[in-house]
């Protein structure tokens, strides 16, 4: 059975993502494309697969450098990302430690500002 190929601008087509954060992906290691004489990216039709993966870890917070440590410890199993590495799990426990204290310093920040808000004197509300 002969393997899919598509070039880059069907790739974005069916994945919904721009040839030019495709490009980016390949950059990062993320995608590998061969390359034809000519010179013209192609991939194959499973890269689509991929790239919806590297969208969901992109939303979830993981950066790019993360993913491509992730990306080939992941399968996908009736539309969720299943872990197939022993040791992905502890690293993406990591990940979200790494998050909840991000959300842990934006909230303070948030305080912070509230309190300097609230300090200041009663003004009118500007005119539309």
């Amino acid at each position: 059975m002969s393997v899919r190929t598509i070039r880059i601008g069907e790739l974005s087509r069916l994945s919904g993502v721009s040839q030019r954060l495709l490009r980016y992906y390949e950059e990062q290691g993320l995608l590998r494309p061969q390359r034809r004489p000519s010179g013209y990216r192609e991939y194959l039709s499973s890269d689509v697969a991929v790239v919806r993966q590297i969208r969901g870890l992109l939303a979830a917070g993981l950066s790019t450098a993360t993913i491509s440590s992730v990306l080939p410890c992941i399968r996908e199993d009736g539309g969720r990302l299943v872990p197939t590495c022993p040791d992905l799990v502890a690293q993406l426990r990591g990940e979200r430690d790494r998050i909840d204290q991000a959300i842990d310093d934006l909230t303070t920040s948030r305080q912070i500002l509230d309190t300097v808000i609230n300090a200041a004197p009663s003004a009118p509300a500007p005119a539309s």
